[in-house]
């Protein structure tokens, strides 16, 4: 309780934090994290999704914190600002699959297979509000079928959303096939009630250059995401944050999210 004290009144944007979760979370979150832009964004987040302890902890090793960071998406210039904030916060840079039993090389189907027999395990790292619709889901265009790996709702969002699985490197051309994508479930699936779908294309690897050249030129949302079998992160994965101020900036977006749930 002292080093709590010591270290939390230092950081006058934790002090109004301190009574939304509780003490045993605090804890978790102390211990693990020795940022206090770290520590805020775990705290909100364990409120607004209501984590339990465990919950918790499996995101912090997870570097939820970090993988939000470093999103690659272009929802600032594609989605409408009531919901562009929620979904950047939906979209992470990096998914954990450390529940597959997959060798180092398998196939994209395989890869699907596996996501689909753990959909608990997925659903819980994709984020609390997804729902899982189906896999290789059927779009017809006069003679022709088209199928989308795999198919989800985001409750929040209140929007479909494709995921593309690739298990090599994006490539730009990846980009038009999901556009392609996004356009069919907007005028065929989507109800009037709801928001137009976004994509997400999950890769083994990615160049963040290439990506956001390549998402420059789309009017539709998009992001760009790679998956790791592995809880490990990327050793210059902390090296790739952004400074102080934009990451207070980001957090700010966490806020504006959180207020508006509520």
């Amino acid at each position: 309780m002292t080093q709590f004290y010591n270290e939390y009144q230092k950081a006058e944007f934790l002090q109004p934090l301190v009574a939304e979760i509780s003490w045993t979370k605090h804890i978790a979150i102390m211990s693990k994290c020795k940022d206090n832009q770290e520590r805020r964004f775990y705290i909100m987040a364990t409120k607004k999704y209501g984590w339990s302890k465990n919950v918790l902890n499996h995101q912090i090793e997870n570097k939820t914190y970090e993988k939000y960071l470093l999103g690659q998406t272009n929802f600032d210039e594609t989605l409408p600002a009531e919901i562009k904030n929620q979904a950047i916060l939906a979209v992470k840079d990096e998914y954990t699959f450390d529940f597959l039993d997959l060798s180092d090389e398998h196939t994209e189907r395989q890869l699907e297979s596996a996501l689909v027999n753990n959909i608990r395990s997925f659903l819980l790292e994709m984020g609390s509000q997804f729902t899982f619709i189906g896999n290789q889901h059927k779009l017809q265009v006069e003679d022709k079928e088209y199928f989308i790996d795999l198919l989800l709702y985001h409750r929040e969002l209140r929007c479909l959303v494709a995921i593309e699985l690739k298990i090599g490197e994006f490539q730009p051309e990846y980009k038009g096939k999901m556009e392609f994508y996004l356009s069919l479930l907007n005028d065929k699936v989507k109800l009037p009630h709801e928001n137009d779908s976004i994509g997400i294309i999950i890769c083994k690897e990615k160049n963040r250059v290439i990506v956001e050249y390549s998402l420059k030129t789309s009017s539709m949302p998009i992001g760009v995401s790679t998956y790791t079998t592995t809880a490990k992160l990327p050793k210059d994965y902390k090296n790739l944050l952004p400074d102080n101020k934009t990451i207070s900036k980001k957090l700010d977006l966490f806020f504006e999210g959180q207020t508006e749930a509520e």
